[in-house]
């Protein structure tokens, strides 16, 4: 997952913009996992937009581990399933990005982490979106940016912050 070409900001975002979250339950078993995850979804895509003062359009593939594996080797060369995996569009393009996110690896890491399945996917849609507009946890700087963008943006939608549990857990902060 790469850096996209927008900077990363701050904020709220001033009225008028808005966000639109095409999503696409590809894997069966979502909906028992998570029943609201489109609507989640949407919340969460609205409130990283918002958080960086930008608007958008993007389309989140709800898919399983074999299809997140398959695109994780075809795009970035690494034969193994992941959480998410973001597709930035070329500038211009008239849409943010892609994300994907598998349901296998969502139910895996909540259950190690000792997260709930909608605070674990909220973030991973946060964290998504995030990489769609430029964020990017390379180095240990940008990581302490991106968390704690992550931070704000999952409280304001009523979730804890997922970096301090880790880091209290295992005594070390890593990305999703």
């Amino acid at each position: 997952m790469g850096s996209g070409s927008r900077p990363p900001g701050g904020g709220f975002a001033p009225a008028g913009l808005s966000s639109e979250v095409d999503v696409l339950l590809e894997a069966p078993g979502w909906l028992a996992a998570v029943p609201d995850a489109p609507s989640l979804a949407r919340r969460a895509v609205a409130a990283a937009l918002a958080f960086e003062g930008m608007s958008g359009h993007l389309t989140l593939l709800l898919s399983d581990d074999a299809e997140l594996k398959r695109l994780n080797g075809g795009f970035r060369g690494k034969e193994k399933a992941t959480n998410v995996l973001s597709f930035p569009a070329p500038e211009g393009a008239g849409t943010l990005g892609d994300l994907a996110i598998a349901l296998g690896t969502l139910r895996r890491e909540a259950a190690a982490e000792g997260r709930t399945m909608r605070a674990h996917f909220a973030h991973l849609v946060v964290h998504g979106t995030l990489h769609l507009l430029g964020h990017d946890h390379l180095s240990a700087g940008e990581a302490r940016r991106m968390e704690q963008a992550e931070a704000r943006i999952l409280h304001r939608l009523g979730f804890p912050n997922p970096w301090k549990h880790n880091a209290q857990r295992t005594g070390s902060r890593r990305a999703a």
